[in-house]
């Protein structure tokens, strides 16, 4: 009994609002969690960390922060100089932008790397030739297997290859598996690349959009309606005092009516035999291709960690929608690489869609006809919900649903011009006091919509609320028949029961996959899933892998992988294993205390501390290079 006592006393001790209730026994201080997660650390070899690598470590750039306080008090709030009520959050809009191509001392030229080819360039080629001063200079190899070697037969980096010694011959030739070359012979695994024809015809502005002209036309001309309706009164008086005027409008408007009439009788295309339905009738926006939205796992279109090996990943674990990161649609008219790359789709993605931000119709517009004629695409979703300033102050993203005039003719537009249905992605408004979209979502009924996901949150609100799921059923009714997603606050299948009793069609998840992947599992088969560190580690090998595979094996690629898992790391370290917890589930809206895993890769995983993150890198990535720095994209995940 006083054992018992002594734990509850330790447990009022140590437990602070807003972070989740772990058993007593696993809880620990920062001093202790550190010292042992320093004092226990072995390098990517198994060699554990001598002196100098515990001094590295200490003096990594970036500092750990005070515990998070959960209100501000008005006469700490103007510490800073900084208004009643405001603290920093958002974006590290000051975070360091290392290009990867940085880490490369030298790098080899394509002609060496590919035997086959000349070099255009001759002796004025800037890059390297000579094999042997190359790999004099070309950081260490990582590991003994190549993972594109492995599964492709072939290694399209040869000796940049941070693998190389997988599949180079001592006369540093590249090896072929032609076994494994016939078997993924035809096939494409990534679709929507941006080809050099469509870009140079994109920058020449020599792309047609003959639809969008269409549909643009009839909005001018519904201006120039409304414009002579408004001229109309003050001309009333003349035109009824000139019957010759009168009469000449109505033989020209008898005469329009006769050709309209004539057109319509005749064949839009040439026919042999008689004139079919197929031939006159119009596809409808209801018999547009169908996509099965109901009672769904929909995985949210998330920027920067929602990347095609993320999205992998999700996949293996049962996500069953799919969506690209939110793409601007002014840069994909523009043939921008780095934007067109945000619509790139793997072949186990079977139900995809891309999101696009814009804020005019006639962008909007375009944007969707490019897509429609140039990628494989299930859907195209309108970003309406997002909330950062760069988006919302020009009109788009939040900006969208004030603008309902705007919207209404970007709907409509896009519309018009897709063969796939058209979704839409709100926020409940942009004021936290003033909600909209249940006056949206019956008008974008009335516009075409195929399908609604609302997040339960005001563009003001951010993520420091938690999301209103009694708005969300109140919308879903409105709603019906187009199905409505519910998107927020979502970490269990308990979480996801909850959610569906309030009668959405289907759950959108998104912080809650970067926390754990594995919910989706979860949810499917309705239980807790208390993995181990070595699952979780290998969660990380896979998207190693499936990022070296998209974005190359070199050092470039091999330094891209890893920006993007430890940003996915910056959200991971808050997860929580099961049976740590004194209460099941884990809130997303609690942070984790201090606390010991019951091994040292839990306990590393556990860290809070940007320096730990990149030594798991370092397990699967092999060293840093010695320029390297990170700091995380959102500063909710960052010490500063």
């Amino acid at each position: 009994m006083e054992k018992a006592e002594v734990a509850v006393e330790k447990r009022k001790d140590v437990a602070v609002k807003g972070e989740s209730a772990i058993k007593p026994e696993f809880l620990t201080t920062k001093e202790k969690f550190h010292g042992f997660v320093d004092s226990e650390w072995k390098g990517p070899k198994g060699e554990k960390a001598d002196e100098n690598d515990k001094d590295e470590a200490k003096e990594t750039p970036v500092e750990e922060p005070k515990a998070k306080k959960l209100k501000l008090e008005p006469e700490e709030s103007n510490k800073g100089g900084k208004p009643d009520g405001k603290r920093l959050r958002g974006q590290n809009k000051s975070r360091p932008h290392t290009k990867p191509t940085a880490y490369d001392e030298r790098r080899l030229c394509l002609s060496v790397i590919q035997a086959d080819k000349v070099c255009p360039f001759g002796d004025k080629c800037h890059f390297a030739h000579d094999i042997p001063s190359y790999l004099a200079s070309k950081p260490a190899d990582i590991g003994e297997s190549c993972y594109l070697y492995d599964t492709f037969g072939k290694c399209a980096f040869g000796l940049t290859c941070r693998f190389a010694k997988a599949h180079t011959t001592p006369d540093f030739k590249t090896m072929e598996n032609a076994e494994l070359i016939k078997a993924c012979e035809g096939k494409t695994t990534v679709k929507n690349s941006l080809s050099k024809d469509l870009q140079n015809r994109l920058r020449k502005r020599s792309v047609a959009f003959k639809k969008s002209a269409e549909y643009l036309k009839t909005l001018s001309n519904n201006k120039d309606k409304k414009e002579q309706q408004g001229n109309g009164h003050s001309c009333a008086a003349e035109v009824a005092a000139d019957p010759t005027t009168a009469a000449e409008q109505q033989a020209s408007t008898e005469a329009q009516a006769q050709l309209q009439a004539n057109t319509d009788k005749s064949p839009p295309v040439k026919t042999v035999g008689p004139l079919t339905d197929v031939d006159v009738i119009k596809l409808r926006s209801c018999e547009k291709k169908q996509v099965d939205f109901q009672d769904k796992l929909y995985l949210a279109p998330l920027t920067t960690c929602g990347n095609l090996p993320f999205r992998r990943v999700c996949k293996r674990f049962g996500a069953d929608i799919t969506c690209g990161e939110m793409a601007m649609c002014t840069n994909l008219l523009q043939g921008q690489q780095s934007e067109w790359a945000l619509l790139k789709r793997h072949e186990s993605e079977d139900v995809f869609g891309v999101q696009v931000e814009g804020c005019f119709p006639d962008t909007m517009t375009r944007c969707a006809e490019l897509i429609n004629n140039n990628t494989e695409v299930d859907f195209v979703d309108i970003n309406s919900g997002c909330p950062i300033d760069l988006v919302y102050k020009k009109g788009g993203g939040c900006g969208l649903m004030t603008r309902t005039r705007k919207f209404e003719q970007i709907i409509k537009g896009m519309n018009y011009v897709l063969d796939v249905p058209l979704t839409v992605k709100i926020r409940t408004g942009v004021q936290e006091k003033s909600n909209v979209a249940h006056k949206l979502i019956p008008e974008m009924k009335n516009w075409g919509v195929s399908m609604v996901t609302l997040h339960g949150r005001s563009r003001e609100q951010r993520y420091t609320k938690l999301a209103d799921w009694d708005y969300i059923s109140t919308c879903s009714k409105l709603a019906s028949p187009v199905p409505l997603f519910g998107n927020g606050d979502i970490l269990s299948y308990e979480d996801a029961m909850k959610a569906r009793e309030t009668g959405v069609s289907g759950l959108m998840i998104a912080r809650g996959a970067l926390i754990k992947p594995w919910i989706f599992t979860e949810i499917k088969e309705s239980r807790h899933w208390d993995i181990s560190s070595s699952e979780r580690l290998d969660v990380l090998r896979d998207f190693t892998n499936f990022g070296l595979e998209h974005w190359g094996s070199d050092t470039r690629g091999v330094e891209k992988t890893r920006n993007f898992m430890l940003e996915w790391l910056s959200f991971m370290c808050r997860y929580i294993p099961v049976g740590l917890l004194e209460r099941v589930p884990q809130k997303i809206n609690e942070r984790p205390p201090y606390y010991m895993g019951r091994n040292y890769l839990e306990s590393l995983m556990a860290s809070q501390h940007v320096g730990d993150w990149v030594r798991i890198s370092e397990m699967l990535l092999g060293p840093v290079p010695k320029n390297f720095n990170f700091l995380p994209k959102h500063k909710a995940n960052a010490y500063k």
